[in-house]
C-alpha cells in the first residue's frame, strides 16, 4: 500500500472516526459504572465507599468539603451544558465528541465526590417501622428506575454521546433537534430530575450528610431546570412555552389538557 493511500483524507477520516468511537464507548462505560455506583453510594449498599460509611471527622470541615464537592459538580454540569459554552468549547474539541467530553467531565466530578465525601452520620430521622422502611426504600428504587427509563424515552445514546460518535464514524449528519414529549414527559416536564429527587430523599435513615446531599442536589436541580428551560425556549420558542403551560414541572398535577407532542 502506498503512503498516499495511507495518508489519504478518507483514511484519516476513518481513523478519526474510530478514535472518536472508542473514546465515546469508553466514556459511556465509565458513566454507566459511575451511575450504578451512585445508586449504591446514596443507598448505602455494600460498596467500598457510601454516603454514610467511614469514620466521621469534625463537622464544619466535613460540611465545607462536601459542599465544595457538590458545588464543583453543579458548576461543571451546568456550565458545560450551556449553548454559549458549547459554541466556545467546540472550537477546542470536535463537535462529534463534545457530548462525550461533557459526560467524561461529569463522571470524573462524581468519582471525586465519591472518593472525597466526608460522612456526617448524625441521625435526622430513622424509620423504625419495617413497613415504612420498605416503602421508603421502594420509592427510592422507583426514583432510580424513572431516571434511567426517562433517558431512553428521549434518546439515551445521544444524551450520553454515543450517537454522535457513531454518526462521526459513519460520516453522517445528525438531524436537527426535535421537540417531543414521550410517555413520562406528557405528565411532568422533567421526569429525570423527579426521579433523582425521589431517589435522594426517600431513605429509611436520613443522616446529616445525606440531608446535606439531598438539599444541595435539590437546589441544583431547581437552578438547572431554570437554566435548561431558558435554553429550550430559545430553541423551540412558543412550542415549549405552550408545553410549560400544559404540563407540570416536577409534580404530576392536572393542567390544561392539550396536545403537546
Amino acid at each position: 500500500m502506498s503512503d498516499q493511500a495511507i495518508h489519504s483524507p478518507s483514511a484519516k477520516s476513518t481513523a478519526g472516526g474510530l478514535v472518536a468511537m472508542l473514546y465515546g464507548t469508553v466514556t459511556y462505560l465509565l458513566f454507566l459504572a459511575t451511575f450504578l455506583y451512585a445508586i449504591a453510594f446514596v443507598g448505602n449498599l455494600p460498596v467500598p465507599k457510601t454516603i454514610d460509611s467511614g469514620r466521621p471527622e469534625p463537622f464544619i470541615p466535613s460540611l465545607i468539603i462536601n459542599v465544595l464537592l457538590l458545588g464543583m459538580f453543579a458548576v461543571q454540569h451546568s456550565v458545560m451544558a450551556r449553548p454559549a459554552f458549547k459554541r466556545w468549547w467546540t472550537r477546542v474539541v470536535p463537535p462529534s465528541v463534545e457530548r462525550t467530553t461533557y459526560v467524561l467531565f461529569a463522571s470524573v466530578a462524581l468519582l471525586l465526590l465519591y472518593w472525597q465525601w466526608r460522612p456526617m452520620t448524625g441521625i435526622v430521622w430513622s424509620a423504625t417501622d419495617p413497613v415504612a422502611a420498605i416503602v421508603l426504600q421502594t420509592i427510592s428504587w422507583i426514583g432510580w428506575t424513572v431516571v434511567l427509563a426517562s433517558t431512553f424515552m428521549i434518546n439515551h445514546f445521544e444524551l450520553f454521546g454515543l450517537r454522535q460518535v457513531l454518526a462521526r464514524l459513519l460520516g453522517r449528519e445528525l438531524p436537527p433537534a426535535e421537540f417531543k414529549t414521550p410517555m413520562f414527559y406528557k405528565v411532568v416536564r422533567h421526569p429525570i430530575y423527579l426521579g433523582f429527587l425521589l431517589a435522594f430523599w426517600a431513605t429509611p435513615t436520613m443522616t446529616v450528610g445525606h440531608l446535606v446531599f439531598a438539599i444541595a442536589t435539590t437546589g441544583y436541580i431547581l437552578v438547572g431546570i431554570w437554566l435548561e428551560e431558558r435554553d429550550l425556549i430559545a430553541l423551540f420558542g412558543d412550542q415549549y412555552r405552550r408545553y410549560r403551560q400544559q404540563v407540570s414541572m416536577l409534580i404530576p398535577l392536572p393542567r390544561h389538557k392539550a396536545k403537546v407532542g
